[in-house]
Formats: structure tokens, C-alpha cells, sequence
């Protein structure tokens, strides 16, 4: 028997890594972690053990427990989640203000998935070699709220190399999720920090700046320097399929913090009287950004009431 990662999972077939070496496996029976009702069994991260049957073939017959994943919402109405990523030490969502444009709102569901993991996040901000003056002012007064809040920011440029070796040096050791809309240099950030990979990147559209999705499921790459990067597909419907609607506001960290000055404990935060967390955003204290996100999150399944993404 041996022990490896999932590093990809297609249909049937598994790839696993164990000890530098890649072994194909598939699933003995019908292996399910208890406590998950997902449409796959097994995703990129998960440490399974697995008996060989061949060269460089193997079936797997246990799945480990998980530290904490990823999911997002199935397509298949008949479950409820599709597991993105198992094991994860941290996530890195990549924000570009055009050429796709990443919407706060976007941004933020993503933060609040990590923080209901327990999953540090990190936000990287790509493209500054792009930007005109007042976009780069623009980029600087998000980076400024994200940074107060906390969470830990680095401005990058693939194209003219500015601070790769920041996140060289973030990504070491650590599973790292990454993740954005497809266009904002995922793929070419895991091509620069590992030439010898040469992943198709994505082509920005002229008719609308979308970028064409060339990555379908999520895939786990190890880094030459230690440690492995998961890429994830288009990711809608993101992270919060689990989580009760009234604990929303818990992983908004400034607005958990503030929530505690409200008039009454069970405030939501949309319309009850003396609500700190409105106050601090009527003050500025918490952005308007920020609480729009929370709002749209909150009011999802209420398309007459969502505040408008701009």
C-alpha cells in the first residue's frame, strides 16, 4: 500500500503523486468521504491510500480525512456541491481592474469562503503595468481598504516580472489555491515561477475582455521550489453553499468586529434599528464597498432586492 495527493481527477481516472512519482489510479467500489454529498468523490489535494496494480497504475482505497476544502455549487441539481480543492493552506484571488474587470463583489464572496474555512487569503493585483494614472489611483484605494481590514496584499506584474519573488516566497511549501476570473494570469504566473510547465494560457476576447476559459476542472502543479499551486476553473456560485444565511456577516471580518455594538444580538444588518454596522458605513469606517458585497451575498436569493455591481 502507499500513501500520495491527488494532484487531478477526470471521470474515472486520478492522478497521484507519491514520492516524485505519478501513479494512475481509480476508485475501488464506491468510495465516499463521510459528511460530503458532492458530485465527485475525490478532488486535487485529497491524500489517499492506494494499492498498485500495474506500472505506475494503482486503485485507491481509502480517502483521508480532510483538513478543509473549497466548494462551489454543482451543477448537477441532484447534489449540492462540487469539491474544488482538499487540504488547502491558503488561497490567492487574483484582482485586475480591466482586461477582465473583477468586480468587489466577486472579490469578496471569494474572501468570505476562505475566512468560513479557516483558510488565509491573500489578494494578489495584476496587470499594474496596464493601468492609466487614475486607474492606478483607482487599484490603490482598494488595495488601501483591503489592507486594512488585513489581509495581506502584492501588486504584480507578470509581464515586466515586479514582485515575483514575493509570491514565490508566499507560495513555498504551501498547498495555494488560485483563483479569478480566467484572463487575470493565473496560468502565466504558474508558467513563470515553472517554465518548464508551459500551460496554454488564456486569450482575452476583443468583442467583450472576457477571458476564454482554457481550464476546466482544477488542476494541482508542484513547484519546483516546494509546495503546490491548485488552478481553478471559472468558479460561480462560489464557496458559501453550506453556510447558514444569518452567519454571513461572520466572515466579513470588519463587519463581524463591528457587529458587536448592535442594539440586537440577532441583527442582520440590513434594516433592523441601532445597527453599528450600518453606522460605521454611514461614518466610513467600513467601506460601502464592502457592505454592498455583504448585501448582494445576503440578498442572493432575492434578485429584485441585490444591490447593483458597478
Amino acid at each position: 500500500m502507499k500513501t500520495g495527493k491527488v494532484i487531478q481527477t477526470t471521470g474515472g481516472s486520478h492522478l497521484i503523486d507519491c514520492d516524485a512519482n505519478v501513479f494512475t489510479c481509480t476508485i475501488k467500489g464506491k468510495l465516499r468521504l463521510k459528511g460530503y454529498r458532492s458530485t465527485n468523490p475525490l478532488a486535487v489535494g485529497d491524500i489517499v491510500d492506494f494499492d498498485e496494480s500495474g506500472e505506475d497504475t494503482g486503485i485507491i482505497i481509502k480517502i483521508h480525512e480532510r483538513r478543509n476544502c473549497i466548494i462551489r455549487k454543482s451543477i448537477n441539481l441532484s447534489k449540492e456541491t462540487h469539491i474544488i480543492a482538499a487540504n488547502v493552506d491558503q488561497a490567492v484571488i487574483f484582482y485586475t481592474l480591466r482586461n477582465p474587470e473583477t468586480t468587489t463583489v466577486f472579490l469578496d464572496r471569494f474572501l468570505a469562503a476562505a475566512e468560513s474555512y479557516s483558510i488565509p487569503a491573500i489578494i494578489v493585483f495584476n496587470k499594474t503595468d496596464i493601468y492609466t494614472k487614475e486607474e492606478i489611483e483607482q487599484v490603490a484605494e482598494i488595495m488601501a481598504i483591503y489592507a486594512e481590514i488585513g489581509y495581506r496584499i502584492i501588486p504584480i506584474s507578470i509581464k515586466n516580472n515586479k514582485n515575483i519573488e514575493e509570491i514565490a516566497e508566499v507560495l513555498k511549501d504551501k498547498t495555494t489555491v488560485i483563483a479569478g476570473h480566467s484572463g487575470v494570469g493565473k496560468t502565466s504566473l504558474i508558467n513563470t515561477l515553472s517554465p518548464g510547465m508551459n500551460l496554454k494560457t488564456e486569450i482575452i476576447s476583443v468583442a467583450n475582455l472576457a477571458g476564454k476559459h482554457t481550464t476546466t476542472f482544477a488542476q494541482m502543479f508542484r513547484l519546483p521550489f516546494g509546495g503546490y499551486i491548485v488552478d481553478t476553473p471559472g468558479i460561480r456560485g462560489f464557496g458559501l453553499v453550506k453556510l447558514k444565511k444569518a452567519e454571513f456577516y461572520h466572515y466579513f471580518k470588519e463587519i463581524f468586529e463591528t457587529s458587536h455594538g448592535c442594539k440586537y444580538q440577532n441583527c442582520t444588518h440590513v434594516n433592523e434599528p441601532g445597527c453599528a454596522v450600518k453606522t460605521a458605513v454611514e461614518s466610513g469606517e467600513i467601506a460601502w464597498s464592502r457592505y454592498k458585497s455583504y448585501l448582494n451575498i445576503f440578498l442572493d436569493d432575492d434578485d429584485k432586492h441585490r444591490v447593483k455591481e458597478v
